[in-house]
């Protein structure tokens, strides 16, 4: 195989160590491993280290958050490549830290790791942001389930009456549930707006049999909601901070139906917004996991399953293509009633999300808005195909008809 990196290294990182081991062809010709800590100190020396025997190219696998440090000690000095531990393991049975560094250097030095994708620091810290606060929503989603249990264990079906439980009105109620009001009718009157529409079947679910024990636990739930408010109202504003250098950008994607503001942070945080990492829009869609995998053997494809990864952008790509699917008159919509028909919804929401991150490559990489092609593109581009079904499907139903031009 055609050598690329003559003076080269591979990292095996662990959370307290790091195994080094430099590969060297070009004199004086040598291999050496070592192993350094991870603080800041140990860090540094492997820098020094990998400088003096002329290293120019570094590799490691992504290790959960241990990549990090190490990365940004050895970025100013070093090419680094960022591989993914599942396409660079080595032979069964032959594991040992050292092994592994050594199989990264010579991995490394043929030029076998494909890179990962690496964001600059400013689309890392808005990356933890968003993440940070779809974290923040699902605890306290949490914490409203917990909290209806809370009600049904004492026979309060609030639930089956509002919609929201921790809405206006329902935190209204919870409060004064926990600090000790029982009657129903006094619950029942702290409704506001459309809650109040329905006080007799308000007042039966609110007619049930409270203790101290549930008050406690609603006390527990509601300081803990709270203060993941809080938390989240924080990070909001620390969130719209960040995203002002690319407003125009996330202003750009939210031309596309189904695309707010969170939808756009949160694509922006997760693949930038320079597209020159990814030579084409089918290059992105892949490392999105949102088309099927490569699986074939004997010339037949085994599954056309998408593969996993990419949860952050995923879920949010595909909650955005179901409000985008519902907006009429859309290309968006076109494509997923015509691929519903045919394979399912569940695969037509996730071609749809496909074509959403297609159209957002090149908004991004070519600063334009988003244009819609419209409800009757599929019917321009196949109008043969269209009137030949259409025509089959009217002798189906036992009639025949003559086709002629409008105005001949």
């Amino acid at each position: 195989m055609e050598l690329l990196h003559p003076r080269c290294a591979g990292l095996d990182v662990h959370k307290d160590t790091v195994v080094a081991a430099v590969r060297c062809v070009s004199p004086p010709v040598h291999q050496e491993v070592r192993s350094f800590s991870t603080t800041t100190k140990g860090l540094l020396e492997l820098s020094d280290w990998l400088t003096s025997h002329g290293c120019t190219h570094v590799a490691m696998e992504a290790t959960g958050v241990y990549w990090k440090p190490v990365w940004h000690v050895l970025e100013e000095g070093f090419e680094l490549v960022l591989a993914n531990a599942q396409h660079i393991r080595n032979v069964p049975g032959r594991k040992t830290d050292v092994n592994d560094a050594t199989w990264i250097s010579e991995l490394l030095a043929h030029g076998l790791i494909r890179n990962s994708f690496v964001p600059p620091a400013h689309i890392q810290e808005l990356r933890d942001l968003t993440r940070t606060r779809k974290q923040l929503v699902r605890e306290m989603s949490q914490h409203s389930l917990r909290i209806q249990k809370v009600l049904e264990d004492a026979n309060l079906k609030v639930g089956s009456v509002l919609s929201d439980v921790l809405g206006t009105s329902g935190r209204k109620m919870l409060d004064a549930l926990k600090a000790g009001e029982t009657n129903p009718e006094t619950l029942a009157d702290l409704a506001v707006g459309t809650a109040r529409k329905n006080r007799a079947a308000l007042i039966e679910s609110l007619r049930g049999r409270v203790t101290a024990h549930h008050r406690s636990m609603l006390k527990l739930h509601l300081d803990l909601v709270d203060a993941l408010q809080k938390a989240l109202d924080e990070v909001d504003v620390t969130l719209g901070k960040a995203l002002e250098p690319i407003q125009a950008r996330t202003a750009l994607l939210k031309t596309m139906p189904g695309i707010g503001d969170l939808v756009a942070s949160v694509i922006v945080a997760e693949i930038g917004t320079d597209m020159s990492r990814f030579p084409t829009a089918g290059h992105l869609i892949s490392w999105a996991r949102l088309c099927p995998r490569n699986d074939e053997s004997a010339g037949k494809r085994r599954t056309t399953r998408i593969s996993k990864g990419a949860v952050w952008l995923k879920t949010t790509l595909v909650t955005a293509a179901w409000a985008a699917a519902r907006k009429k008159d859309s290309y968006l919509r076109a494509q997923f009633l015509r691929l519903k028909s045919r394979r399912g919804p569940k695969k037509a929401i996730i071609a749809v999300a496909a074509s959403m991150l297609t159209a957002c490559y090149y908004m991004l990489r070519d600063e334009v808005p988003y244009r819609d092609l419209g409800s009757a593109h599929f019917d321009r581009r196949d109008q043969t195909k269209l009137i030949g079904r259409l025509t089959k499907r009217i002798h189906d139903l036992g009639f025949d008809i003559e086709l002629k031009p409008l105005g001949a």
